[in-house]
């Protein structure tokens, strides 16, 4: 029977990678390096002083760069091939110990997790990024960076509550997804009227 501290730990950073893979990356690691948990042996790599640098340059990277419109969006786009499959390999890294389907079946909901937060934060950010102030993008890159520390403290010290909150979450996604993507879609199609009018304006 699998732990429910593995299950949430596995959900936990394939979660979190949707939002902030590499803040998720370098918490995990940081927190084993000093012995505050003690992550699974395949993730061990994790607190090697190396890859802590490399996560934590990249975490402060993307948090600069999470805080300036149209920026943000670039690298969501751009992190849509590393996230998913980081996601799928860190649930794989936590179940690799247990027997192939177990892990095949942790990778698969590991990527679909991370996928679909991914997904949300995208939809979401773009649709903030219409709004010619910044303020609103600003609030929202902060409340997202404080829901994943939250997430992960969860997931590392109470996983059954993390557990409960992640499956209402995905609910959520289930539901808000969709009208995000038809949102960024209508957006997408006034903005290619918008600049064919334009153009159409500089040739008459």
């Amino acid at each position: 029977m699998l732990a429910t501290s593995s299950i949430a730990l596995a959900g936990g950073l394939s979660w979190a990678s949707g939002f902030r893979l590499y803040a998720a990356l370098f918490i995990a690691g940081i927190l084993d390096r000093f012995h505050c948990v003690v992550l699974p042996d395949k993730l061990a790599v994790l607190s090697h002083t190396a890859v802590l640098v490399v996560t934590g340059a990249l975490l402060v990277v993307e948090f600069l760069v999470d805080k300036v419109p149209l920026a943000d969006s670039a690298w969501d786009s751009v992190q849509t091939f590393v996230r998913v499959p980081l996601g799928a390999l860190l649930a794989w890294g936590v179940f690799a110990h247990a027997s192939p389907e177990v892990q095949a079946i942790s990778a698969i909901l590991g990527g679909a997790l991370a996928a679909s937060t991914h997904m949300a934060k995208a939809g979401t950010r773009a649709a903030v990024n219409a709004s010619p102030e910044p303020f609103s993008n600003w609030g929202l890159s902060f409340s997202e960076d404080g829901v994943v520390l939250l997430g992960l403290w969860l997931a590392f010290k109470h996983p059954t509550a993390f557990l409960v909150l992640l499956a209402l979450f995905v609910l959520l996604l289930v539901w808000l997804i969709p009208k995000l993507w038809r949102g960024v879609a209508a957006l997408r199609r006034g903005l290619a009227r918008l600049l064919a009018r334009g153009a159409s304006r500089r040739i008459d």
